[in-house]
């Protein structure tokens, strides 16, 4: 009992050495004067910095955000006092009664202090004047950001703090250590690595004068799996899809085209979507770049079914049919596509027949139509030429592609012609194999 009582006692006189410290602490304090005020040097706040966690890091906006325990450092020989404790931690009300460091973000954007479930401070003062000032912080600073090799870019995202008024012949910053920023073990970024953090002192110059400033510099390494399987890969294998239509036949013109649009389609839904977490940016980023190649290699493959169907098909025996013709064609069988393209060929094929009998530049297809047997050697070229529906030899490729890129009349007309030409003689060696199988029916043979 009598331990108990002593201790009581010892603890009833500490309580009260205590608040008379207090009281006399504050008795002729003036807490709009530096704590240096007239003695001809400045006032020095030491900080570090321990952060919690990082992110987001956001293009769009060009800031980032991280959550910290931000902590100062400065003497104050005012509030120094003799008692039985080293230190004393107060309320956070006895900072609205003692001076303290107007210290500010120069590149914040949005920042504040945790106050669940109350407001997440500290302040601790030892017999020295000695004064610890720590908060937790939600710091959104800006992040200028440079994005011409994104999603391959490395990216500093500064954080500046300093004095708002005073300038560094009242007030001067300085980190306290080596070690004065630090993360959380196990600490990681969603889609960067933290490559370093060098902080530095430097003086900034603005109107009022020269003030300390401490900077610290998050360099950034972005992550590139993200992108790889959402844009690179889908791109490349759709690049890869649009050159089927290399192995598809060029008869088969509505596969061929529907393949090619629906590539770029889809290549536009891919660059659209990739856009909408980026800046609108005056350059072009190493991502805008891919997708302009995969846009050109796509269409590439349309622009190069448009050269072969121009090349073949003007000299392949088509039947070039005027709108008003075609309506009046439909019209006769009755809406029938196809009985309507035979019709004009019947009709183009007699047509060609009658022109052969008085022209005597085209006798070969007036005399195949009356079943006279060519020679051998004449039939086989003739099959040659229908088979094979590319353009004469002897105009060079490139000079026809000139001829194509031009829009020259007059060389599209010539092969109009000798795709009539070509027609004609198909139509003399398809007449004389009906004749032929006909014949042997009629012998009663099998067709040779």
């Amino acid at each position: 009992m009598w331990k108990k009582n002593h201790k009581r006692s010892i603890n009833d006189a500490v309580s009260k050495n205590i608040t008379l410290v207090l009281e006399n602490l504050l008795k002729n304090y003036e807490n709009s004067q530096l704590p240096t005020h007239g003695k001809g040097y400045p006032t020095v706040v030491q900080t570090n910095i321990l952060i919690r966690s990082m992110g987001p890091v956001s293009e769009l906006d060009m800031d980032y955000s991280m959550d910290c325990y931000f902590r100062q450092y400065w003497r104050d020989t005012r509030l120094s006092f003799l008692g039985p404790i080293r230190s004393l931690s107060l309320s956070i009300k006895m900072l609205e009664r003692i001076w303290r460091p107007d210290t500010y973000f120069y590149n914040g954007k949005h920042s504040y202090v945790h106050t669940i479930t109350v407001p997440n401070k500290l302040l601790r003062i030892s017999q020295h004047g000695d004064i610890l000032y720590s908060m937790r912080l939600t710091i959104k600073a800006k992040c200028p950001m440079e994005l011409r090799n994104f999603p391959m870019d490395r990216q500093s995202c500064p954080l500046i703090l300093g004095s708002y008024a005073y300038s560094n012949q009242q007030l001067v910053y300085q980190w306290q250590n080596s070690q004065s920023v630090n993360f959380v073990p196990g600490m990681t970024l969603s889609q960067f690595d933290l490559i370093s953090f060098p902080y530095r002192n430097f003086t900034f110059t603005r109107r009022e004068g020269d003030f300390s400033v401490l900077q610290v510099s998050f360099n950034l390494k972005r992550h590139t799996g993200y992108f790889l399987i959402q844009v690179y890969v889908p791109c490349i294998l759709i690049v890869v899809l649009s050159w089927v239509s290399f192995w598809i036949h060029r008869e088969a013109t509505s596969d061929r085209v529907g393949l090619g649009i629906t590539t770029v389609l889809t290549l536009s839904t891919i660059s659209l979507d990739s856009r909408t977490d980026l800046p609108k940016v005056r350059y072009a980023t190493a991502l805008d770049w891919f997708l302009l190649m995969s846009f050109f290699y796509c269409i590439a493959t349309l622009l190069e079914f448009a050269g072969v169907h121009y090349f073949t098909k003007v000299g392949s025996g088509e039947i070039v049919i005027d709108d008003s013709e075609w309506e009046e064609l439909i019209e006769e069988v009755g809406g029938d596509a196809f009985a309507a393209r035979q019709l004009a060929a019947r009709r183009r094929s007699s047509s060609r027949s009658v022109t052969n009998f008085t022209s005597p530049s085209q006798g070969n297809c007036a005399s195949d139509a009356d079943g006279l047997p060519p020679p051998p050697e004449q039939t086989s070229v003739r099959l040659t030429m229908e088979r094979t529906t590319q353009t004469e030899r002897r105009v060079p490729r490139w000079r026809q592609l000139l001829y194509c890129l031009a829009g020259d009349d007059r060389y599209r007309r010539q092969r109009q012609l000798e795709a009539g030409r070509l027609a004609c003689n198909g139509e003399a060696v398809l007449v004389r194999v009906d004749r032929h199988l006909s014949s042997d029916r009629r012998l009663g043979g099998r067709p040779q």
